[in-house]
C-alpha cells in the first residue's frame, strides 16, 4: 500500500480544536493552506503532550543557540475548527523535530496502528518516515512563533474541559462523580 502524506509547509493555520461538549469532546489537529484542509482525530492527552513538548523543545533550542525564546504570534487564534471537519485518520505515534537550517518545527503524526501504544517522541523525522510502514502521515512545518501559539491554544483548550476532582484528580461531570477517595459518595463542585 502506498503511503498517503498530508504535508503542510508554513500552513495558513495549524491548531488543535474540539467538537462536542466537555466529557464527550473529540479532539483534532487541523491544518489549512489555501483551500486545502486536513483534520486528524487525536486524544486529549496527545494534544497536551504535544503542547508541553513543543515548549520544552523551543526553550532548549533557544538555550543551545543562545537567544531569547520566541513568543507566540501577537494575536491568539480562538476561532473554532474550520468546516467541514472530515477525519483523515486517528493519530497514533507523533514525532517532533527542529530543522535548524530552516528554523522550523516539524510535527509528524502517524496513523494509529491496531494495538499500538500512543506516544510522543522526539526523533529524526526522516529516519522515522523510513522506519514506519504507516499508511498515512500528517506532516506540518511551522515557525517558532506558530508553535508557541499552537501550544498556548492547546493548553487553554485542554483546561477548558471538565474540572478535576481535588481529591482523586478525575474529571467531574455536571451531575458530580463517584470519588474513589470518598468511599463511594458522590462529590459535586461548588461554584
Amino acid at each position: 500500500m502506498a503511503r498517503v502524506v498530508h504535508s503542510y509547509d508554513d500552513p495558513d493555520r495549524f491548531v488543535a480544536g474540539t467538537v462536542g461538549e466537555p466529557g464527550a469532546r473529540t479532539f483534532f489537529l487541523q491544518a489549512r493552506a489555501g483551500i486545502r484542509l486536513t483534520s486528524v482525530a487525536c486524544e486529549k492527552e496527545q494534544v497536551m503532550a504535544l503542547a508541553e513538548r513543543l515548549d520544552v523543545m523551543l526553550d532548549e533550542v533557544a538555550r543551545r543557540f543562545d537567544r531569547e525564546p520566541a513568543g507566540p504570534v501577537s494575536v491568539d487564534d480562538t476561532d473554532p475548527l474550520e468546516q467541514p471537519i472530515e477525519e483523515e485518520f486517528r493519530a497514533g505515534t507523533m514525532t517532533l523535530a527542529w530543522e535548524a537550517d530552516a528554523e522550523k518545527v516539524v510535527i509528524e503524526v502517524f496513523a494509529v496502528v491496531a494495538g499500538e501504544q500512543v506516544e510522543l517522541e522526539e526523533t529524526d523525522p526522516v529516519a522515522a518516515a523510513l522506519e514506519s510502514d504507516d499508511a498515512e502521515v500528517f506532516v506540518v512545518r511551522i515557525s517558532e512563533e506558530q508553535a508557541r501559539a499552537f501550544a498556548r491554544r492547546a493548553v487553554a483548550l485542554v483546561s477548558s474541559g471538565r474540572p478535576s476532582c481535588p481529591f482523586c484528580g478525575r474529571p467531574i461531570n455536571p451531575e458530580g462523580h463517584i470519588c474513589p477517595r470518598a468511599n463511594g459518595y458522590r462529590r459535586h463542585v461548588r461554584e
